[in-house]
């Protein structure tokens, strides 16, 4: 960087803006109509953004026009900067020497605000992460455009990485020494996807300054009415979340008025391994909305529905009242079609008045938010009408929070134009009316502007220059610019101002008089309007919080509603809801497959586990690949989300006991960033299934053990069986290649049935009736699936020949499960793990995976 001494006055105050940012932070400065970047910023932004990089006394520099901030923004934050924007603070035109300037705001991926930067959909988390241990931590998330805050005690790093996955969280903090300790333990929390990660000094996670900045914060003398008081973690987590937020946005946030505690027994835990697999609120294959759950369910109306839907899909019930609660509401609004349909119109009309109130307390809600928020509030005593006589507690307690906001409504319409422009600078933000003096001054400037058309014709005609032109800029006013060819006919009057190539530049006494006036008024007027957007402002903040609650109510009525008509357009059912673990389902179908096909042509299916008088906890299905084997398994899982969110479900008839986590281990695929194989990865995944689940988890496997040797794969799948059966005893469906396991029901294994895929053989062609029957699969038909794939028929015919051979050997597998069947099992004494291999075995693992 230049030394200090040859840097010119303006860029002394860039480079003194810049030396105040936290590091990797690049600086948008403004210049007149552009904003500028310089020296390394230059170059990183220039290279992000493809702008043209120059030089100009060797400091390397681009820009981009002021106009276009919000598309290059967008673009900067996507790609994971960090950007602080330095605003003017004067008028060029009234700046005496170097025009004011000031950081305004510093924006990062989780700190955004602005709507046009913004997914209306999704909430934009960011997230606190305090260390303590290797494998704990305490948590905590904040959605900057809602003031949605909460905590979470201390948990073990695996649930902080499902978390982190399931709030989509875009940017998390931590402190320093927390982040060296995690990565060196190789735990540091992985959320599945792209998050900048921000590490800060360790002495802003202080207890004492964090506690006090919340107590400030939210306005009380402790903590405890928040329920914090036993976790002084998560006040770290917490505190040092908000002071960064705060920094960032460099306005006040007082819209964030409290923080509750996400409590995951209340909640049946989905982790991120299930959520992808499951493909709830996207799919596997780009990361879209398209082909996942959530865009089955969406029929929301609101941006606040479509989040708090989201929400409910990740994070599904525990508790069989409030399953039932939603249950009742979605049951009265499908029994009521006519409603239905005028409830979702009126919604229709709201807009986002959670991210409308957030900007309007941070002073970045520009005039159109208020009236939206105005159009917003006027639609709910329509709503009002429309609920009133459902008899449902649910929509009652929603009620409670929907007030007359008439007072606020009617200040905004009788304040602002009923179609004002999008910023404030714009001017005609205030309705003509409102203010005499407005109207005044509105009046003086625009007869200004007449009677500067009047000079120009008038002195056109005068001088016989017929190309003569009054003009503006902000150096030298109003002026008078004459083409070279026509100075002859200039008059003596005229005062020379400036000259330029192909014209000169005069100004006339008249003309500076009129100038004074317009402008003047011009000025006033500006000023004026924003004196009294100020004032609306104000008076709006009085209503922050009953804003925020009925944005609340809203959110919940409206999924409630978007739940009931995708019940009501897809022909879903009631599912009945216990507190044991049947799991029953009559005529289920795979909610996203049987959207997108043809109506009629997806084949239902039953589920029958621990139903009542009959105990069944395992299923071992067997069948063809392609057959729908994987789509049975998950299509079960999405079922019981569906109940226990509290959703109708596609299906004749279902009883759902209460689920506490949903497990799954389906597919393949390495990890490469954490050096682990494909069947490392799968290992991995079934090793935190039998550790977590408990008797009241529903566990779906897919193909366990088939990354390695058959009979190895064979081991360990048929071991896993038995543990989840013996020991954790949950409801399980286990799709396999493995025919051998299918043994297992027919000795000492009771609570285990086998099942297939039925299919019926027709010469050579093989027919997938994708019909779930009682029973084991005679074979895999994995050499005619190689057909219809279109592997050479040579390939074929040698396989068919090979599989011939092979299936007249003794089929000795099953016969080892029914010797091993009966006899112990091998035991691990407690604080003792046993020794699986020899110490020349041992070196060669650490070599491996160290």
């Amino acid at each position: 960087m230049i030394q200090d001494t040859k840097l010119t006055p303006m860029m002394k105050q860039y480079v003194d803006a810049k030396q105040d940012l936290p590091p990797g932070t690049v600086l948008l400065f403004r210049l007149g109509d552009f904003y500028e970047e310089f020296f390394e910023d230059a170059e990183k932004v220039s290279s992000a953004l493809d702008l043209v990089l120059t030089k100009r006394q060797g400091v390397p520099m681009c820009g981009f026009p002021h106009h276009a901030l919000d598309s290059y923004l967008s673009r900067l934050i996507a790609k994971g900067f960090k950007v602080a924007i330095a605003e003017q603070l004067e008028d060029p035109r009234e700046a005496k020497g170097i025009i004011k300037r000031k950081i305004t705001r510093i924006i990062t991926p989780g700190t955004l605000i602005d709507n046009n930067l913004l997914n209306s959909s999704d909430n934009n988390f960011i997230a606190a992460v305090y260390p303590v241990d290797d494998s704990h931590a305490a948590l905590s998330g904040l959605d900057v455009s809602t003031g949605e805050f909460f905590f979470t005690p201390t948990v073990g790093m695996d649930t902080v990485s499902s978390e982190l996955a399931r709030l989509g969280v875009k940017e998390v903090i931590m402190p320093e020494s927390g982040a060296e300790n995690l990565r060196r333990s190789n735990n540091f929390p992985d959320p599945g996807q792209k998050v900048l990660w921000t590490e800060l000094e360790d002495h802003k996670f202080d207890f004492e300054y964090c506690e006090r900045h919340l107590r400030i914060q939210f306005e009380t003398s402790t903590l405890d009415g928040f329920g914090m008081r036993s976790y002084p973690d998560s006040v770290r987590a917490a505190g040092a979340l908000l002071r960064y937020a705060e920094e960032n946005l460099r306005r006040d946030a007082s819209y964030i008025t409290s923080i509750h505690r996400h409590s995951f027994d209340s909640f049946l835990e989905i982790d991120s391994t299930s959520m992808r697999n499951l493909e709830l609120v996207s799919n596997r294959n780009d990361g879209t909305k398209n082909g996942s759950l959530l865009a089955v369910l969406d029929h929301t109306s609101t941006s606040l529905g479509s989040r708090r839907l989201r929400s409910w899909l990740l994070r599904p019930l525990r508790d069989f009242s409030g399953i039932e609660r939603r249950l009742n509401v979605i049951e009265q609004f499908v029994s009521d079609p006519l409603t239905l349909t005028e409830l979702r119109e009126t919604l229709g009309v709201i807009r986002d008045l959670e991210r409308i109130t957030a900007r309007i307390n941070v002073g970045n809600a520009s005039p159109r938010d208020y009236i939206a928020l105005s159009a917003s509030l006027d639609a709910i005593p329509g709503i009002r009408t429309l609920l009133e006589n459902f008899n449902a507690n649910l929509i009652a307690d929603c009620l409670q929070n929907l007030p007359d906001f008439g007072e606020l409504a009617a200040r905004i319409n009788e304040t602002l134009d009923d179609d004002p422009p999008a910023q404030l600078g714009d001017g005609g933000v205030i309705r003509a009316g409102f203010s005499e003096e407005l109207d005044r001054l509105r009046l003086l400037s625009g007869n200004g502007k007449s009677m500067l058309a009047d000079i120009q014709q008038r002195e056109s005609e005068r001088t016989g220059i017929k190309s003569l032109k009054v003009k503006f800029n902000n150096v030298f006013g109003y002026y008078i610019e004459v083409s070279k060819s026509n100075l002859d006919a200039v008059p003596a009057d005229y005062v020379r101002k400036q000259t330029l190539v192909n014209a000169e530049r005069f100004i006339t006494p008249e003309l500076k008089d009129l100038e004074n006036r317009i402008l003047g008024a011009e000025e006033r007027a500006r000023s004026l309007e924003a004196s009294l957007f100020a004032e609306l402002r104000q008076f709006a903040l009085e209503f922050t919080d009953a804003i925020q609650k009925a944005a609340n109510a809203l959110a919940d009525i409206d999924a409630l509603a978007g739940l009931a008509e995708c019940a009501r357009v897809n022909n879903y059912v009631r599912p009945s809801i216990f507190e044991d673990n049947r799991l029953v389902i009559e005529g289920g179908r795979h909610p996203v497959l049987d959207n997108v096909m043809s109506p009629g042509t997806f084949v239902p299916n039953d589920l029958n586990l621990n139903r009542p008088g009959y105990t069944l906890r395992m299923m071992i299905i067997t069948g063809p690949n392609m057959a729908g084997k994987s789509t049975y398994i998950r299509q079960n899982a999405l079922l019981v989300i569906m109940a226990q969110m509290g959703s109708f479900i596609p299906a004749e008839r279902a009883e759902i006991g209460l689920v506490d986590r949903i497990f799954t281990r389906i597919g393949a695929g390495d990890d490469l960033s954490r050096n682990q194989s494909t069947f490392m990865v799968e290992m991995v995944e079934t090793s935190n299934i039998l550790r977590s689940a408990t008797k009241n988890s529903f566990v779906i496997l897919d193909e366990v053990g088939r990354g390695t040797s058959t009979y190895d794969g064979l081991a360990i799948a048929w071991s896993v069986a038995e543990y989840l059966n013996e020991q954790i005893a949950c409801r399980t469906l286990f799709a396999t290649h493995y025919h051998e396991l299918t043994t297992l029901p027919e000795v000492s294994y009771p609570g285990i049935a086998n099942f297939s895929v039925a299919v019926r053989e027709h010469g050579n062609e093989v027919i997938f009736l994708r019909q779930i029957v009682p029973g084991r699969s005679p074979r895999s038909y994995g050499i005619h699936v190689a057909r219809l794939a279109g592997v050479p028929d040579e390939v074929v015919r040698r396989a068919n020949q090979i599989l011939g051979k092979l299936e007249q050997t003794p089929d000795s597998a099953r016969d080892v499960v029914r010797d091993l069947a009966n006899q112990p099992r091998p035991t691990v004494r407690k604080g003792k793990k046993k020794k699986y291999f020899d110490d020349d075995d041992d070196n060669m693992l650490k070599l491996i995976f160290n």
